[in-house]
């Protein structure tokens, strides 16, 4: 009670009067006795993708059975048939099988969305509410409008689904090409040092192939990813094998894989048999076999898992390609026309300076020059060959810096950055023709060999990069750039190899030694099979002791290690009698 006059107070309690606090939707919570009620805690927003998540989610679903089944056979393949010692067909084979089962990962793709795509909501799209709680009122239903347009429908997020890292399959399809022609080349030529240049190229391109990459960026970023890949590709596969249910074409990988078994134990068994029927036939089933003692069966098992993992990484890239298009650096701030204007302008002027002393040693004044230097002609063109190319290296990094630097907002600045790196390419194409005409030379004082040539390989590959960034510099756009600069290169090595560059060594040096009588016996001896041919027109000492070194590294090749340049080499050795002895080449020695 309350005497008349006083204000009325709520009463505590149970007894009293009680206000609901409002209270967002959530399940209600309990009321206590004599305690105030406590704001329920709101769910925490969901935490956005990582870069990983956005750039490279991964396969949206389990590994197919038949892209499991391919990268098996394909594993097999190239651990049954690689040859580490010598290269040949066998690579080839498995270059193809490689291709071909990367090839079917990439057209049969996972289909299945995964939960993680499912939960990221589109950019713009509202995020998901919590159910209502036992308390919450129940929603009103309302009627849809029959005349209304039909509300967008959410679906999963994919990140670029299907895509390449390239416009298309052309590209990529490109790169794989030339990573076969590439390792092609250990079936058709025997120099071990080319195959392995060709084999480190084919990791490059092989890499591109199936992860895209079109800026520099991308492409460095791209080179470091088939590691990773091949570890986040374990768990998709081993969900792969353990889905049951038939996909696409209703076969699991369970029937897959024991179809191959039962294949593999028929062909073995009828093969064994047929092969103690017949010599023959037992010759051919011995080079497809391997070698089954211990230490083939260790090899063997050592290729299997190196080779596997790398296809499964690679099918893991290739279902699923990662975002590289937007790995671009950000442009920077372009420095004061004084700031790089004054350095090129006095660098164009001692490239030009360098220049007009080598138009006088190309057209005639080498007379005066050497008289000056105090040098033979063939020291002077030693001894400046390669500080020429590492001139030619370092001015591509100054045009790149200086490209990249310079403003070109306004007509004035655009036409100072053609004329100044426009000059300055130029003048570098005249100093990469110089440094050639200097490797000539040299290699006709002192013959040839394989480091020259590849040299004079690598300033030729420079010189049509200094075209290729004089288009640059005139269009003042260069996107296009980074994948020429790698695809030249590539078509730079299959030209070496085209040309057979041991026979071509060869053959410069016996041409030498039929004018000159001087020949250097130890080196060329050491050449590969390729230099058969050429060192057969030699003379009958000097033709034994080039020979007798290379006869003996010429054993029977197996079918797998099959090679064009051996087999032609055997077959001119064949018509050679080699009876000279060991002494006599040593006090033969050099010529």
């Amino acid at each position: 009670m309350t005497s008349p006059g006083s204000t009325p107070l709520p009463a505590n309690g149970p007894t009293g009067p009680q206000v609901s606090p409002v209270v967002g939707p959530g399940p209600a919570a309990t009321p206590v006795a004599g305690r105030p009620q406590a704001w329920p805690v709101a769910p925490a927003p969901p935490r956005p993708p990582s870069l990983i998540q956005r750039r490279w989610p991964g396969p949206s679903g389990p590994a197919r059975p038949l892209v499991l089944g391919a990268l098996t056979a394909a594993a097999v393949i190239g651990a049954s048939i690689l040859t580490t010692v010598r290269p040949g067909l066998g690579w080839l084979v498995a270059a193809l099988a490689v291709t071909a089962a990367l090839g079917t990962a990439g057209v049969v793709r996972s289909g299945r969305p995964s939960p993680t795509a499912s939960a990221i909501p589109p950019t713009g799209a509202a995020a998901p509410t919590a159910p209502p709680g036992p308390t919450a009122a129940p929603e009103r239903t309302v009627q849809a409008d029959p005349t209304a347009a039909p509300e967008p429908t959410v679906q999963a997020v994919t990140a670029r689904p299907g895509a390449t890292g390239a416009p298309g399959r052309a590209e990529q399809a490109l790169w794989a090409a030339a990573t076969v022609a590439l390792v092609a080349v250990g079936t058709v030529r025997a120099a071990g040092w080319l195959f392995a240049l060709c084999l480190l190229a084919a990791a490059v391109t092989g890499t591109l192939a199936v992860t895209g990459g079109r800026s520099p960026l991308g492409m460095l970023v791209a080179v470091t990813l088939p590691p990773a890949a091949t570890v986040r590709a374990l768990p998709w596969a081993v969900r792969g094998v353990r889905d049951t249910r038939p996909a696409g074409s209703g076969v699991g990988f369970g029937r897959i894989l024991t179809s191959l078994t039962i294949s593999a134990v028929l062909l073995t068994l009828f093969g064994l048999l047929f092969s103690s029927a017949d010599a023959v036939f037992a010759e051919l089933v011995t080079g497809l076999l391997p070698d089954i003692s211990v230490p083939g069966v260790i090899g063997w098992t050592f290729r299997l898992v190196v080779i596997g993992g790398g296809l499964l990484g690679g099918a893991y890239l290739v279902t699923r390609p990662p975002d590289l298009e937007g790995l671009r650096p950000r442009p920077s701030r372009p420095v004061h026309r004084l700031e790089w204007t004054l350095p090129l302008v006095l660098l164009d002027a001692l490239f030009a300076a360098f220049v007009l002393v080598q138009l006088t040693v190309l057209f005639g004044g080498a007379g005066h020059v050497l008289r000056t230097a105090g040098l033979t002609y063939a020291q002077y063109a030693r001894g400046g060959f390669w500080q020429l190319l590492a001139v030619t290296a370092l001015t591509l990094l100054v045009i790149a810096v200086a490209a990249r630097r310079a403003p070109k907002a306004t007509r004035a600045d655009r036409l100072l950055v053609r004329v100044l790196l426009g000059t300055l390419t130029a003048l570098s194409l005249v100093i990469v023709a110089s440094a050639l005409y200097r490797m000539q030379v040299y290699a006709d004082a002192y013959g040839a060999t394989r480091l020259r040539l590849v040299v004079a390989t690598m300033e030729l590959w420079l010189g049509l990069l200094f075209l290729l960034v004089g288009v640059a510099v005139v269009r003042l756009r260069a996107e296009w750039l980074p994948r020429l600069v790698i695809g030249t290169a590539v078509l730079a090595l299959l030209g070496l190899a085209l040309v057979n560059p041991d026979r071509l060594i060869a053959d410069r040096n016996v041409d030498r030694y039929l004018e000159t009588g001087r020949l250097d016996v130890d080196y060329v001896s050491g050449l590969s099979a390729d230099a058969v041919p050429a060192l057969a027109r030699l003379p009958d000492p000097m033709r034994i002791c080039a020979l007798t070194q290379i006869a003996a590294e010429q054993p029977r090749d197996g079918l797998w290690a099959t090679n064009l340049g051996r087999l032609r080499a055997r077959a001119e050795l064949d018509t050679i009698p080699l009876s000279g002895t060991l002494t006599y080449c040593l006090e033969l020695g050099r010529w």
